[in-house]
Order: C-alpha cells, then structure tokens, then sequence
C-alpha cells in the first residue's frame, strides 16, 4: 500500500481532481491519465489531449469494488463473484453498462470498462480522491505509453494538473481486458 505522506503529490493531485483536472499517475504497466469520470470537461479534455476519438470509451479504474458498486447494480451474484475472484488485480473487465456510466466515459457503448487495480499508487489516488477514476494510457493516440513521469511531461507539457511520480507494477502490457457476458479476451495482457 502507498501511505499518503509518502507522496505528497497524492493529495495535490486528488484535489486537482475534485476541480475536474486531469493528472497523470503510474498503473501496472504504464502511466495513466486520470479524471472525476462525473466531469464531462475533465473526461474531454482528456480524449482532447490523447486526440482520441470519444466513441472509444475509457476505463475506471477503483481501489476496492464498493467503489464501483454503483455501476454494478443488476449483475448476476455469479457476474460478481468473477470479478472479485479477479480482483484487486490486473484484469479490466467490459460490464454491460447498467445505465449509470456517462456516455462520455462508456463512448455510448453498452459496455462500461472497469478495474479494481492493485497498483498501490493508482489504488491511494482513488482512496485520497474518494471515488473511482477515469484510467485511459499517458500517450497522444498512436504513441507509444509513457512508462516514465519525464516521459508524461514531454508527452504533455500543457493540459496537466498533477503527475504524480512513482514506479510501474510489473505487467509488461497494458492490463488485459476481458468481455464479463463473453469470457472473451478482448486486449491480451
């Protein structure tokens, strides 16, 4: 677990957050940019920095699956104990999207991309935010990830409120992603 007066930036970066900025952080592979998934400006701005086309969707990312509890409302108990048999891990999962995902962060998808992730880094900045958090790669689309925060801030030297610093998990590959109605692998790690 990442304690909070170990990075200070965690708490600078959770409240850039509650005013809809948008910060980078380390993941299990990569960086990420993150955002309040209830901000469409926020969710805008980075498909904007990304240049990303909207109708992708983006994943949400949480510390333990209470935070997603809202968006998990009518899966089957066999649905859920699936994803917390995967769970906190590497492992993003497509649910249906139960109606409560904005469409900018589902691309107006029937799915809705989320992970509770084990990353001590990622998990503290949803803890210190208080919810979970939009998680799409640090990279203008075509690019290659940023793995490093310089990398982040040469990716990005606008449009930024916060990166904070720290090592990537130890997947080689962005999180694997998995369809919950299909079983299908949809990104192999």
């Amino acid at each position: 677990m990442c304690k909070r007066d170990s990075n200070p930036s965690l708490d600078i970066a959770a409240s850039a957050l509650r005013t809809g900025g948008v910060v980078a952080y380390p993941t299990e592979a990569v960086y990420g940019l993150g955002c309040d998934p209830d901000n469409q400006q926020a969710c805008e701005a980075i498909l904007a920095l990304k240049q990303r086309n909207k109708g992708m969707g983006m994943i949400l990312i949480a510390r333990h699956i209470e935070q997603l509890e809202f968006f998990l409302i009518g899966l089957s108990d066999q649905q859920r104990a699936t994803l917390s048999a995967s769970w906190p891990g590497p492992i993003t999962w497509l649910i249906p999207n139960n109606g409560q995902a904005p469409d900018w962060v589902t691309g107006g998808r029937d799915t809705l991309a989320v992970r509770v992730t084990d990353h001590p880094v990622a998990a503290a900045l949803c803890d210190a935010f208080g919810g979970p958090l939009v998680s799409t790669s640090a990279n203008p689309h075509g690019k290659p990830p940023a793995i490093t925060a310089d990398q982040v801030a040469d990716y990005f030297p606008e449009g930024l409120s916060a990166i904070v610093d720290g090592p990537l998990g130890q997947q080689a590959k962005p999180t694997e992603i998995r369809d919950l109605a299909t079983g299908d692998i949809i990104r192999p790690a």
